[in-house]
């Protein structure tokens, strides 16, 4: 007789039973895996019938309309109670004293499982596939849609069962199976960089266009100053290095009559000053030097003459006699 895939020889076990969680019979080790602990008179019926082995079991909760599938450790709960691991009874949304069916059934082996975990942290365990080949060992078969739980370092990583073939559900014990995995819950995918927008031609020409010319040297830039501290009547303009370079030579006879007349009125300039200027009696005669320099002789040694008589006769009676 086969239902839905399932096999089912001889009379079927079918019973029903009030559910405990395994902390009401101090037996922590079957939170680590899918199998449950039945009543004594559970295993008299099922030795009476044809099963197959391992002993694997469909559990239903009528009120929530959740299935799961398990196996068997022990035979040691009370007569009409079952104890199951926590975390099943969370897939199935059943509560402490509600009420399970438990039924019999053979189930295919898998070939295939795909597994997504709720958090990242399970990936960020040294060797995942490790821990995962080691806790599947305590289990006998794998639900499509249930959250198994896998323990580690005192830490609890929940699982969700994505798809299994080639049933939905399927026996993991004694067979090869392909196991795949999907992305976490709660990952998400980093943000893509934007791709740069290509430059076109016009758009570059106009960026060169825009960019500043490299400033040149340009020599002999700077602006003369007297020695007076007086400022100049006229200011010639700043020499480039390109005008320099580009210029005709200057006429010898037009440049000789400019320098020339420059020369005259700038020292005719000097003089009307009333100011020493070096180079002032270059257009004297050698006599009218002569006389100048004759005057100035006498007037020193007078100077020098009034200051010797002075300390003798006092300075007021020494200019009275000399005027």
């Amino acid at each position: 007789m086969f239902f839905d895939g399932y096999g089912y020889h001889g009379t079927s076990f079918e019973q029903t039973y009030r559910c405990y969680p395994a902390s009401f019979i101090d037996k922590p080790q079957i939170e680590s895996g899918d199998k449950i602990i039945m009543p004594p008179s559970a295993l008299d019926r099922l030795a009476s019938l044809h099963i197959d082995y391992p002993m694997l079991f469909e559990l239903r909760n009528a009120a929530a309309e959740r299935v799961s599938h398990c196996g068997v450790l022990e035979f040691i709960a009370e007569e009409g109670m079952i104890y199951m691991p926590y975390w099943m009874m969370e897939n199935m949304l059943l509560q402490e004293g509600d009420i399970v069916k438990v039924k019999n059934v053979t189930l295919p082996k898998g070939t295939y499982v795909k597994l997504q975990p709720h958090t990242k942290d399970f990936l960020d365990i040294s060797n995942p596939k490790a821990i995962l080949e080691t806790t599947l060992r305590n289990f006998s078969c794998l639900t499509t849609g249930d959250s198994i739980m896998v323990a580690y370092n005192n830490k609890k990583y929940y699982i969700d069962i994505v798809e299994t073939k080639p049933s939905y559900a399927i026996s993991i014990i004694e067979t090869d199976c392909e196991v795949d995995f999907a992305p976490p819950l709660d990952y998400k995918e980093p943000d893509k960089p934007a791709a740069p927008v290509p430059l076109n031609k016009a758009t570059a020409q106009a960026q060169e266009a825009v960019a500043e010319p490299e400033p040149k040297f340009n020599p002999f830039t700077g602006v003369g100053r007297r020695l007076d501290g007086k400022p100049l009547k006229s200011q010639p303009p700043p020499l480039s290095s390109s005008s320099t370079s580009k210029d005709k030579p200057p006429n010898v006879a037009n440049g000789g009559v400019q320098s020339s007349a420059s020369g005259s009125t700038s020292q005719s300039n000097r003089q009307s000053q009333g100011k020493l200027v070096f180079g002032s009696n270059v257009n004297r005669t050698p006599k009218e030097n002569q006389q100048e320099s004759k005057i100035l002789g006498e007037r020193l040694n007078c100077r020098w003459y009034i200051k010797y008589i002075s300390r003798y006769i006092g300075p007021s009676r020494c200019r009275d006699d000399l005027l």
